[in-house]
């Protein structure tokens, strides 16, 4: 089986389905047309051995950037997530977004803030 994903007319992920090629072209799922084939094993321009984080040696098999998922954007090359800030872009290759600095590296955990465009650390709230 495989994996497809259906667009709107803004090119919107709608749905995701595993479902044959063949069934789709029967328009019994609506317009074929809006149905784009995406790959489960597909992150980041990279395929991946199914059920590993191990790049495959055949990245032949890696196609459309990312495995799509509701509210991603086809952009007629592959998915991407919808932006989440204004000053992040969008890598060419991978078509994941990044912040216009790097994630801290230290440990602990941070939030983007727009604002000021920088990390703020995020501190545990106590427990009353």
């Amino acid at each position: 089986m495989s994996h497809f994903a259906q667009i709107d007319e803004n090119n919107v992920v709608q749905q995701v389905l595993v479902i044959e090629q063949a069934e789709i072209d029967t328009g019994n799922w609506g317009d074929p047309a809006t149905w784009i084939q995406t790959s489960y094993n597909t992150r980041g321009g990279v395929y991946y051995t199914p059920n590993t984080s191990e790049p495959d040696p055949d990245q032949s098999k890696a196609f459309r950037k990312n495995y799509a998922g509701i509210g991603y954007i086809w952009d007629g090359v592959g998915f991407s997530e919808p932006q989440p800030f204004p000053s992040w872009t969008k890598d060419s290759f991978t078509y994941l977004w990044s912040a216009p600095i790097p994630y801290p590296n230290d440990g602990k955990l941070y939030q983007w803030d727009e604002g000021t465009l920088s990390w703020i650390e995020i501190t545990p709230q106590e427990q009353p």
